[in-house]
């Protein structure tokens, strides 16, 4: 089995660089994934694993045989490992895996689609607690138009928990998607303050989209004006706003409890 102990190793070098830069993982096509659970999500997911590099103090062989078949295995050293580590508390395996088309025309709607559709979100945090929502409701597909963020930042497959790996998920504009949903006939229900009515008063059983946007700027005009329908979380408080994930979790639940889960 190949080993690697050094940090300056060149290989190490290109995985550091695919680890803390946007254009790194864009150029090669490759991003990397810490965690025996976000790996094995990847996997079931079927992303393309080329390398598994484990720290032996903390993953035995037998740990890894599963993906002998599939992936070069390099054993590091501790020093290897804390360089390409990202969490603070560690497992001790990581994976380089090959990203995947985000094309709208890969995704495959089924005949009555529930969709997410996240408008210029920007934080990490935000992106991958939206993902764990859509995993657990099992929304058909996310899609995020104007995209502010590489969807392979560490910070999205960590903050995701693997859910990046169990959701179908494209990207594109605003205007490339509005035209997408029109094609397909679904309905998309655009939550934002203007000329709006209360969530829980629409039929989501049918075709679906679900459109949010950031909290400082909400959606570009373009979604209140092709809009099915402009909605609103009714509130009771001072702010006029909440966190777009809890929004965007009471929007899905509402849609799948008319829906009959």
């Amino acid at each position: 089995m190949k080993q690697i102990t050094s940090s300056q190793n060149p290989f190490i070098k290109s995985l550091i660089q695919l680890q803390e830069k946007s254009k790194a993982r864009k150029q090669s096509g490759s991003f990397l994934i810490e965690g025996m659970r976000e790996i094995e999500l990847a996997i079931k997911g079927k992303y393309e694993i080329e390398t598994i590099l484990f720290l032996s103090e903390l993953v035995s062989e037998k740990q890894i045989s599963k993906f002998k078949t599939t992936s070069e295995i390099i054993e590091i050293s501790k020093e290897v490992y804390q360089k390409l580590a990202y969490r603070d508390t560690t497992e001790g395996i990581l994976a380089v895996a090959k990203t995947k088309s985000l094309n709208l025309t890969d995704l495959k709607i089924p005949e009555n689609p529930l969709i997410i559709v996240l408008e210029s979100l920007e934080k990490p945090g935000n992106i991958g607690a939206v993902l764990r929502t859509c995993d657990a409701a099992k929304v058909d597909a996310v899609i995020i138009a104007n995209p502010k963020t590489d969807l392979y930042n560490p910070n999205i497959v960590r903050s995701s928990v693997g859910c990046l790996f169990t959701n179908q998920i494209a990207t594109g504009t605003t205007e490339e998607v509005i035209d997408f949903l029109l094609s397909k006939k679904i309905n998309f229900y655009s939550a934002t303050l203007q000329n709006s009515t209360a969530y829980h008063t629409q039929d989501y059983t049918k075709p679906t989209a679900l459109v949010v946007g950031t909290e400082a700027t909400g959606l570009t005009p373009l979604w209140r004006d092709k809009a099915t329908q402009n909605i609103i979380i009714p509130m009771q408080g001072v702010i006029d706003s909440m966190n777009v994930s809890v929004a965007a979790a009471i929007l899905i639940f509402e849609a799948k409890r008319q829906r009959g889960f």
